[in-house]
């Protein structure tokens, strides 16, 4: 089903986003266009229904009024303009319209239809997917992350064995995380999975390495050529699948989805690929996305997955990385998940992990003195991960929790809750 599209133009608005979200939530779709776009660029999108012309603060650039082409107000789209003083719409508005206004736009002025839905949107894309790759092969990186699982499973669901998939397995996965992508891609979903554990040749390129910049550098370039390694092995691949989602394309200042940067989920890949870009979750925002996996039927814990640097375990095992203290965090990790997940909090807090320092304290076990690490515990909430404040946990939460890692995690006899707020303090640690 063509769902009924709304186009935004932008002409210096800071509530863009907003705007196209209470569109969406209204139940039609809405589109973010730039203020130059033409009426060719807009008659090639299906069943543009109407036009909202959005000014701000920002309209006057290089000392000029930005405007949109005169020749737009000729068209039959009902049009209205927000904050747009040399607008020649019939109706302007002076500010973001409450609901019931906006409604009366909607399916008033424009006749647009509430068809906007994840079911609808499947069945759009599914049927896009097959008219752009036809018999061909897709290449994707899964990194099991919310975005590269829900494309995948959207290409899956559109041309099933054509994807090929490629998990790699660093090393700085969290605890059962590698093995959950295999089981479900491979075993429940029977995709075409190629599974890399290369967490050795990872490590040992981390081997002594304590600036966490260079870890950062070394962890991406090394999956990028591990990732070549396995396309080059691999015949009849056409395309590139991508996790890119609508906030990458407005954040990146681009113009339109065709001009989204080739290289934002795979960073830096090598310019000989040549692959023609699949990007199927571009027009959607982090929750769409979400809900879009739902409706794909991915399991709940892989949806809302915590959020989750692409260095992995690298940056929260502080310093040079060594295998116990690696395995310190993961297994540390795992405990604070899993309490997490009893305690109802894993619904309420954005972002919680534990970290591991490159030092030891002394303590004591068994009645002798030990010298080992200590895990610092780290729980935030945000809405924009500018700024962030500490989760104030229940006392008995933190003391089980404490408890559990004393003694189910070797090599570790201390630990601490970590009280920093961002700012002064970043989210992670490295």
């Amino acid at each position: 089903m063509k769902q009924d599209v709304i186009v935004i133009l932008d002409l210096g608005s800071t509530q863009n986003t907003i705007l196209a979200r209470k569109i969406r939530d209204l139940g039609v779709y809405s589109e973010i266009h730039p203020h130059d776009s033409s009426v060719e660029v807009l008659k090639a999108i299906s069943n543009v229904k109407g036009i909202i012309i959005n000014g701000g603060d920002n309209r006057i650039v290089d000392g000029k009024a930005v405007e949109i082409h005169e020749e737009l107000y000729h068209q039959e789209y009902p049009m209205v303009a927000i904050d747009y003083p040399q607008s020649k719409c019939a109706v302007n508005w002076e500010e973001l319209p409450d609901d019931k206004t906006l409604k009366a736009f909607l399916f008033d002025d424009c006749k647009a239809e509430a068809n906007w839905n994840m079911k609808n949107f499947i069945e759009d894309q599914t049927e896009l997917i097959r008219q752009q790759v036809g018999d061909k092969k897709v290449l994707l990186a899964l990194s099991g992350g919310v975005d590269s699982s829900v494309v995948a499973a959207m290409l899956i669901k559109a041309i099933g064995q054509q994807l090929v998939c490629v998990h790699v397995n660093h090393g700085l996965m969290r605890k059962n995380e590698s093995e959950g992508v295999v089981q479900v891609f491979r075993d429940q979903l029977h995709a075409n999975l190629i599974y890399v554990d290369a967490s050795e040749r990872f490590l040992g390129k981390l081997e002594d390495v304590s600036d966490p910049e260079q870890k950062r550098k070394i962890i991406g370039g090394e999956f990028i050529r591990v990732f070549e390694e396995e396309a080059r092995k691999l015949e009849g691949i056409d395309f590139l699948g991508q996790g890119t989602i609508y906030p990458d394309i407005i954040e990146s200042g681009t113009k339109t989805a065709k001009m989204v940067k080739s290289h934002h989920n795979v960073g830096g890949l090598p310019k000989d690929l040549k692959f023609e870009l699949v990007e199927p979750l571009k027009q959607l925002f982090k929750d769409e996305v979400r809900a879009c996996g739902v409706e794909l039927g991915l399991p709940y814990e892989m949806v809302y997955r915590q959020p989750f640097p692409g260095p992995g375990l690298g940056v929260r095992c502080l310093g040079a990385i060594t295998r116990d203290r690696l395995e310190a965090v993961r297994e540390s990790d795992a405990i604070l998940r899993e309490e997490f997940a009893k305690a109802g909090l894993d619904k309420k807090v954005w972002q919680y992990f534990t970290v591991v320092p490159d030092f030891k304290s002394v303590g004591m076990k068994n009645n002798e003195r030990v010298f080992e690490y200590m895990v610092i515990i780290r729980a935030i909430n945000t809405i924009d991960a500018m700024t962030a404040s500490i989760e104030k946990v229940d006392w008995d939460v933190l003391e089980k929790i404490t408890q559990r890692i004393l003694t189910e995690v070797e090599n570790v006899n201390r630990v601490c809750y970590d009280m920093s707020p961002k700012p002064p303090a970043t989210i992670e640690f490295e």
